[in-house]
C-alpha cells in the first residue's frame, strides 16, 4: 500500500473495509488530449446528435470533459494554490452546472458554441461562424440563378438570395426543434441546438430507453421538413411563380424536400440510420447490434455519395442537362461530395465508438473505485492525520465535526504541496474543501448515473456514503477517469 503522504501519488487506493485493490492506471490514450478531448459523436445535416471524441473521457459523456487546471478553492479561508509542478497539478472536472433541460448555465456557456440566438423551450440555439460562410455561398449561387429567372431585379437579387439563405436555415431550425421537443417529451436533456456548415445539430445528451422512442425521435425531424415542403408548395400555388415570392417559395419547397430525403437515408449518423438502428434493436433486442448495422450502412452511404454524387450531376439523372467532365463545376461537385462523405463516414464511426462507450459504462462503480478514508478533526496536524491514515491503510482524509459528521474533504493535491518538515504545523482544515450536498455520492451509483452526478457537481474528490449516510470512503475523479480509459482499452465484447 502506497503512503497517502507520497507526493503525486494518484493511483487508485482501496475501498472501505474490507479493502480491495483499486483500479490501476491504463496506458495513456493516443491522440491529442489523451482521453481528455471533448466528446463529439456526429456532425450531420439537419439532424440531432450526441457528440463523442475519438478517445472519450469518462466525465465528457454527452460532450463534457475532464480538463487539467489549477484548483479554485471554494473555501474562503483556504490558502492560495501552490505554484504548478508535475506533482501538484490537480485535475478537476470543468463542467458547468445544468438546468432542467440539461443545458449549461449561461455564465459558463461553451465558448465554442457560436452566437447565441435564443432559447426556445429553454434550449439555447447557437449559430456557428461557419454558417456565415455558407450563407454567403448560398447568397452568391442563388443570386446568379435569380438573374436568369428574374433579370429585372438587378443587384437586389442578392438581397433576395440572402433572405432565402436565412429562411432555409430557419427551416433547418424547425427540423431541429422537432427533435428537441420529442427529446424533452421523453425527458431526455438537450444541451443545445447549433446551426452550422451543413445544416444543424441537436445535442441530445442521453439515449432513448426503447427502440420505439428512438424511431420517433429520429423520424420527427424529416417529418417536419416534409410538412414545411408541403406548406411552401401550397404557398407557391397561391402566387405567381414568376415573382419573387413564387421563386422563394419554390426554392424553400425543394430545399426542404432535399433535407428530408437526405436525412431519411438509412445509415448513421443520419436520421434514417437511427430509424434503421431502432428497427434492428426492436427485432433483436440488442441496441448494439442495431448500431453496428446502421453504422456500416452509413459507411457504405459515404462511399456511394463520394462516387455517385458527381456522376449523377454530370449524367443528368436528376433532371439537369448532362455536363462534360472538367471545369469549376466538376471541382465543386467533387468537393461537395467529399465533404458530405467525410461527415457521414466520421459520424458512423463515432456512433460505433459511442455504443462501445455505453457498453462499458456499467463497469464504472462508485463502490469499487472508492478509496478507504479515515475521519479527522479540524485541528488535527497533517502529519498526525497521515500517520493514522497509513496505519489504517487508508488513502483519504475526511474532516468531521465534534459529532462525527463529515464537513470537508482534504484534497490530495494540497497534501502533496506541503513539505514534509512543515506538516506537523499545518492543520488539515487549511487543506480541506467544504462538503456540499452534490459532493456526497451514493456508494450504489453505477455507470451513467455516476458520471451524471460527477458532472453536475464538479470536484476532484467526493465523499461516498452508504444508504443510511455512513461514510464509505472518498472517490477521486481521476480514479474514475483511469478506470474508464482502462475499460475502453479492452477489446470490445
Amino acid at each position: 500500500m502506497k503512503s497517502l503522504a507520497r507526493e503525486g501519488d494518484s493511483e487508485a487506493g482501496r475501498t472501505a473495509p474490507p479493502p480491495t485493490e483499486g483500479v490501476t492506471p491504463a496506458a495513456a490514450a493516443s491522440g491529442p488530449g489523451a482521453g481528455l478531448v471533448v466528446m463529439r459523436e456526429t456532425l450531420r445535416p439537419a439532424a440531432d446528435s450526441t457528440r463523442i471524441p475519438s478517445t472519450p473521457s469518462p466525465l465528457a459523456l454527452h460532450d463534457r470533459s475532464i480538463t487539467p487546471r489549477h484548483h479554485t478553492a471554494t473555501n474562503p479561508h483556504e490558502p492560495p494554490a501552490p505554484p504548478t509542478t508535475p506533482d501538484s497539478t490537480e485535475r478537476r472536472t470543468a463542467v458547468a452546472d445544468t438546468d432542467e433541460t440539461g443545458e449549461r448555465a449561461a455564465k459558463r456557456s461553451d465558448p465554442g458554441g457560436g452566437l447565441l440566438m435564443g432559447r426556445p423551450f429553454g434550449v439555447p440555439v447557437y449559430v456557428s461562424p461557419s454558417w456565415f460562410l455558407v450563407a454567403a455561398l448560398i447568397t452568391w449561387v442563388f443570386g446568379d440563378q435569380l438573374d436568369h429567372v428574374l433579370p429585372d431585379l438587378g443587384p437586389a437579387r442578392y438581397l433576395v438570395s440572402l433572405f432565402f439563405a436565412v429562411a432555409f436555415y430557419a427551416s433547418v431550425l424547425v427540423h431541429e426543434l422537432a427533435h428537441t421537443i420529442a427529446a424533452l417529451r421523453f425527458k431526455l436533456p438537450v444541451r443545445r441546438i447549433q446551426l452550422q456548415f451543413f445544416g444543424g445539430v441537436s445535442e441530445i445528451e442521453k439515449e432513448t430507453e426503447t427502440p420505439g422512442r428512438e424511431f420517433v425521435l429520429a423520424f420527427v425531424g424529416p417529418l417536419l421538413s416534409l410538412v414545411l415542403a408541403g406548406a411552401f408548395y401550397l404557398g407557391m400555388n397561391a402566387v405567381d411563380p414568376a415573382t419573387v415570392p413564387g421563386v422563394l417559395l419554390g426554392g424553400l419547397m425543394i430545399s426542404n424536400l432535399l433535407v428530408a430525403a437526405f436525412n431519411l437515408l438509412p445509415g448513421l449518423p443520419l436520421d434514417g440510420g437511427r430509424m434503421l438502428r431502432a428497427l434492428i434493436w426492436g427485432i433483436t433486442g440488442k441496441p448494439m447490434t442495431g448500431t453496428i448495422a446502421a453504422a456500416w450502412v452509413g459507411r457504405g452511404l459515404a462511399v456511394a455519395v463520394l462516387i455517385g454524387l458527381p456522376l449523377i450531376t454530370h449524367t443528368g439523372v436528376i433532371g439537369n442537362r448532362p455536363q462534360e467532365i472538367g471545369g469549376m463545376n466538376t471541382v465543386m461537385d467533387a468537393l461537395l461530395a467529399a465533404i458530405l462523405a467525410a461527415i457521414i463516414w466520421t459520424g458512423a464511426g463515432n456512433s460505433l465508438r459511442m455504443a462501445r462507450l455505453r457498453e462499458h459504462l456499467p463497469e464504472l462503480q462508485a463502490r469499487t473505485l472508492t478509496r478507504r478514508a479515515i475521519p479527522v478533526e479540524n485541528a488535527t496536524p497533517l502529519s498526525e492525520a497521515l500517520r493514522r491514515a497509513n496505519e489504517a491503510g487508508a488513502r483519504a482524509l475526511v474532516v468531521v465535526d465534534g459529532h462525527g459528521d463529515p464537513i470537508a474533504l482534504v484534497r490530495e493535491s494540497a497534501i502533496a504541496s506541503v513539505p514534509e518538515h512543515r506538516r506537523p504545523w499545518v492543520a488539515v482544515s487549511t487543506l480541506a474543501q467544504d462538503l456540499t450536498d452534490g459532493m456526497k455520492v451514493s456508494a450504489d451509483l453505477v455507470g451513467e448515473e455516476l458520471l451524471d452526478h460527477l458532472r453536475t457537481t464538479p470536484a476532484t474528490e467526493y465523499l461516498v456514503v452508504e444508504t443510511g449516510g455512513a461514510i464509505y470512503g472518498v472517490l477521486s475523479a481521476l480514479d474514475v477517469e483511469k478506470a474508464f480509459v482502462k475499460a475502453m482499452a479492452r477489446p470490445q465484447s
